[in-house]
């Protein structure tokens, strides 16, 4: 049966999140709703009534632990998804893994689909990865500026540079950054990414970042106090993962997170055709 809308989405997406917090409970490992799909959960209990994603935060030794388990322990309708692969570890879409859902499709086939191994036309829900902030603020915003450089780098290996949602100081540095990217092999830039990322996990920093946000979120900071212990969360029925402290990550993200946004943002943004399930 091919099913259309949102509802269908949703119904994908919580299968996806069903075995993610599955496998966490077998092996004792920490997960966290992030983003929107925390939000959904306070605000909503569930999902967004317009998102069509999924977010799930990790610390970094849960990560580690979870990417241990899940490639044996997910059903054939899922797949594990390593951003490292793309076009042969040529390609570039961002630093994200991911959990595909196979059976759905969200954008139209074509030489951009084709370039990134068909991997990008299924539902996923994105893994985001916490590591530890260094604690003085020069130190912090210098490692965010590593990590966006690095980024404009890799953004010279991705199948097309989209810059019309950037403005033009960003549109320069973009460009210059990803011309000199093209000259520089993917697998360095994968390895300066993850070095960077792993450069102050020492047990000592009290702040954490995802190291695996795109630039423009790299701002995000959360507590450890938020990550390294979970409160449970209703969500569509069911008890899931969140940070300690939901209400402190929620207000940093959004502010007054409640209020809802208005009507005309209201609507998907994730895919570029109406999204498809097939059961």
């Amino acid at each position: 049966m091919e099913g259309y809308g949102l509802e269908k989405v949703h119904e994908a997406n919580l299968k996806v999140l069903d075995e993610v917090d599955r496998i966490c409970r077998k092996y004792r490992i920490r997960y966290m709703l992030d983003a929107g799909t925390l939000l959904g959960a306070v605000r909503h209990k569930g999902f967004i009534p317009w998102d069509d994603d999924v977010d799930i935060i990790f610390t970094r030794s849960q990560y580690e632990a979870f990417l241990k388990v899940a490639a044996r322990e997910l059903p054939e309708t899922m797949e594990l998804m390593d951003y490292r692969k793309f076009h042969g570890g040529r390609g570039f879409y961002d630093f994200t893994p991911r959990i595909l859902y196979l059976p759905s499709k969200k954008h139209e086939d074509g030489a951009e689909m084709e370039f990134y191994d068909g991997k990008l036309n299924h539902l996923w829900v994105d893994l985001f990865v916490l590591d530890e902030l260094p604690e003085g603020n020069g130190a912090a915003a210098l490692v965010r500026v590593l990590h966006t450089v690095i980024y404009g780098l890799a953004m010279g290996h991705r199948y097309r540079l989209d810059l019309s949602h950037h403005g033009k100081k960003e549109r320069l540095a973009i460009g210059l950054l990803s011309a000199v990217g093209k000259r520089i092999p993917m697998k360095w830039l994968f390895s300066w990414q993850h070095r960077l990322a792993l450069l102050f996990n020492n047990g000592k920093h009290s702040r954490y970042y995802a190291s695996n946000y795109q630039p423009d979120f790299l701002y995000v900071t959360v507590e450890r106090a938020w990550a390294d212990t979970t409160s449970q969360v209703e969500f569509e029925g069911r008890s899931l993962m969140a940070p300690s402290d939901p209400d402190a990550v929620l207000t940093m993200l959004y502010g007054d997170y409640m209020k809802l946004p208005p009507k005309e943002q209201r609507v998907p943004s994730h895919s570029s055709m109406e999204i498809r399930i097939f059961e």
